[in-house]
């Protein structure tokens, strides 16, 4: 089994209108996200948190970050493919227009 990194994507409008809806109304918008989280199981190693304010770092300095990356969730699978199947018909992707999700191995470190 291996470590899947998921990270998803929404442009700025989508997490404008997030942040405005009132306490209720994300409540409600998560049990989407509680029910994918129920039918995934176990494989859902980390359900994540939501993310904000990215800063890109280089050797020269730091800018904001350009990505639109929205969150994070850690999945347990047996291949990318398998990892990409847990993903189907997931909440972040009905959102807003344009949301989208990536997911990538996390690969072991020699020595570590």
């Amino acid at each position: 089994m291996g470590k899947y990194i998921v990270i998803y994507h929404a442009d700025a409008d989508a997490v404008a209108g997030m942040q405005s809806m009132a306490p209720e109304q994300m409540q409600e918008g998560m049990k989407a996200w509680g029910a994918w989280g129920e039918k995934i199981g176990s494989a859902l190693v980390d359900f994540g948190t939501p993310l904000a304010g990215g800063r890109k770092v280089t050797p020269t300095g730091s800018s904001p970050s350009n990505k639109e990356v929205t969150g994070y969730s850690i999945l347990e699978a047996d291949s990318i493919e398998a990892a990409e199947e847990l993903l189907k018909g997931h909440p972040h992707l009905a959102w807003a227009a344009g949301c989208e999700i990536e997911v990538h191995e996390a690969l072991a470190v020699p020595g570590m």
